[in-house]
């Protein structure tokens, strides 16, 4: 049996990239434990259904269930996720989030898409029935926070390590959805991606911001096997891939089994500054106009996997956010869902995790002592208004039971 629906969604924010600290000690950044997931998951799982949601980001902690080569520790996952499939939540399962085990070392290591490829066999092998997954998180952002701005993981800062972690992130980004269809050749695979854009400050720095603009697609062009520009394939070679390693992506057709999803926050447009800095610009676009030109490149279902800002303002960006995804659906882009994360506030967020505080973020739809938001009430209310609206329209996700 299959039902066609629209995918109201949250997710339970599970981002685990190592830091240096200031003493010089390198900590790994665990949210779901800074969250207090680890002790309330039930709980939280229930959160989820008060809300009437039917849909969940969600993956285990990847560096503390891959302990090694063909073996895993699936005690936590085990519990888990036979609790949302009792519950009826349908997950769509985040498998890598910022981070890799510390035997791997960081997504530097040429060796990670194999073995990522294997942990994806080894999940799906063990929970066959499941069908959604967004293998890596925000490929983009995962390889310029660790490569580029030498923030997380390896703490490389240039285009050549940047270029090294986008193409291992990728390939293994490739690898794990074709291991995943080896099991369940019914999986249907969401990317979460961070929607980017640049906007330059003056005319000056028109080239560099349209190099940027070119740059923030590099990520789904080498997963969905998109010819780069002649500029971007020059970029990609000078630092350090080969015309091999660039063709190979060319050759998987795992395209078809995609949904493009988009992440949008308020810091996701950029103004190129004469001084050649970049600096957020605020939301000047807005989600429609900037996944407008995303889906006008792939030409791939929608779905708006990430948003969130903080209290008191989270209401009316909800309201925002909404507008923005129904008007595209209305001129006729097929959107399939639509997202607020995270579930529970966020910890050191504002830092981009960077520094250790353990200051909470309120963004969630519940605080830290699981206690309903003013946007989770909101939240809860567009739901109930808009599902059985939405699911009778032409098209939706189309969910095997």
């Amino acid at each position: 049996m299959a039902a066609n629906k629209f995918m109201f969604a949250t997710g339970i924010e599970n981002s685990y990239p190592t830091i240096l600290l200031p003493n010089g000690q390198e900590k790994r950044v665990d949210e779901l434990e800074k969250a207090k997931h680890y002790d309330n998951w039930r709980r939280d799982f229930e959160l989820v259904k008060e809300m009437g949601l039917e849909f969940l980001r969600y993956g285990p902690p990847y560096y503390k269930t891959h302990l090694g080569p063909d073996k895993y520790d699936w005690e936590f996952t085990d519990l888990t996720f036979g609790a949302l499939r009792e519950m009826d939540i349908t997950p769509i399962v985040d498998l890598c989030h910022f981070g890799v085990p510390d035997w791997i070392g960081n997504f530097q290591n040429p060796d990670f898409p194999r073995l990522f490829a294997d942990y994806c066999r080894a999940f799906a092998t063990r929970f066959p029935y499941i069908q959604f997954y967004t293998p890596i998180n925000e490929i983009y952002i995962a390889a310029f926070f660790s490569a580029q701005m030498g923030w997380w993981n390896e703490r490389k800062a240039s285009d050549r390590d940047f270029v090294t972690t986008l193409k291992n992130i990728c390939k293994a980004n490739v690898m794990g959805m074709q291991a995943i269809l080896e099991v369940q050749p019914e999986a249907t695979f969401i990317q979460s991606e961070s929607a980017e854009y640049y906007h330059p400050e003056c005319p000056d720095m028109f080239d560099k911001a349209q190099f940027m603009n070119e740059k923030r697609f590099l990520s789904l062009d080498l997963t969905y096997g998109y010819p780069v520009s002649v500029t971007m394939y020059e970029y990609l070679l000078d630092n350090g891939m080969t015309r091999d390693e660039y063709h190979w992506f060319g050759q998987s057709d795992i395209k078809a089994r995609c949904i493009m999803g988009n992440d949008y926050y308020e810091t996701n447009e950029h103004l190129v500054k004469l001084d050649g800095s970049i600096v957020p610009s605020g939301d000047v676009f807005g989600y429609y106009v900037v996944t407008k030109q995303y889906f006008d490149r792939y030409h791939l279902p929608v779905m708006h996997t990430e948003t969130n800002i903080a209290e008191p303002r989270a209401v009316e960006w909800l309201w925002r956010q909404w507008a923005n995804a129904h008007r595209l659906k209305q001129d006729g882009v097929p959107l399939v869902g639509f997202t607020w994360y995270s579930l529970i506030d966020q910890v050191d967020w504002d830092t981009a995790l960077r520094e250790d505080n353990n200051r909470i973020n309120p963004l969630g739809l519940y605080d830290m002592d699981r206690n309903i938001r003013p946007v989770g009430r909101a939240y809860k209310k567009l739901v109930t208004q808009w599902k059985d609206v939405l699911e009778r329209e032409s098209y939706g996700i189309h969910l095997n039971y």
